[in-house]
């Protein structure tokens, strides 16, 4: 099952590997690990999303959380979270092609980051369903290369 754990943590050297190296041990697959400093850089969030059962990824949040550098874990899994994930993509451009597949990124609100001779760089910020939509859209023209960011995500309301 997919889960997606959120942790602050502090800022400091190994936390990110300590924990990339906690899901190996219980055969729990990392799908996107995304890390970067919160609004106070002594702090970073952790965005762990794995696919495992859910003794494993329950082991593995306890884990976490029994860290000193751990400050805070969240599992939004099992809350109302909104997600975003950076994907960026060159796809080959065939000159009879072009204007339809403007109308793929258009139609995704893509934004074309850069332009060669045979290819088009496009980015994307959206839900995971987004992006894969426009990946699937994408791979009858060709895709050449493409990065995703992984996924980031913060809990829905006040909390």
């Amino acid at each position: 099952m997919k889960r997606t754990l959120s942790a602050l943590c502090r800022n400091e050297p190994g936390v990110l590997a300590m924990m990339a190296r906690e899901c190996g041990k219980y055969d729990a697959n990392i799908l996107s690990l995304a890390a970067g400093e919160t609004e106070n850089p002594q702090v970073s969030r952790i965005i762990l999303c794995m696919d495992g059962d859910d003794e494993a990824v329950d082991r593995i949040g306890r884990y976490l959380e029994s860290l000193d550098a751990v400050i805070q874990l969240d599992d939004l899994s099992r809350k109302d979270f909104v997600d975003r994930e950076l994907v960026m993509i060159k796809v080959a451009m065939d000159p009879a092609q072009t204007s339809q597949l403007m109308q793929v990124f258009e139609v995704f609100r893509a934004n074309v980051v850069g332009m060669g001779r045979e290819t088009v760089t496009v980015e994307l910020s959206g839900d995971q369903e987004r992006v894969d939509g426009l990946i699937k859209m994408l791979v009858p023209y060709g895709i050449k290369s493409m990065c995703r960011s992984g996924m980031i995500a913060l809990k829905r309301g006040d909390e």
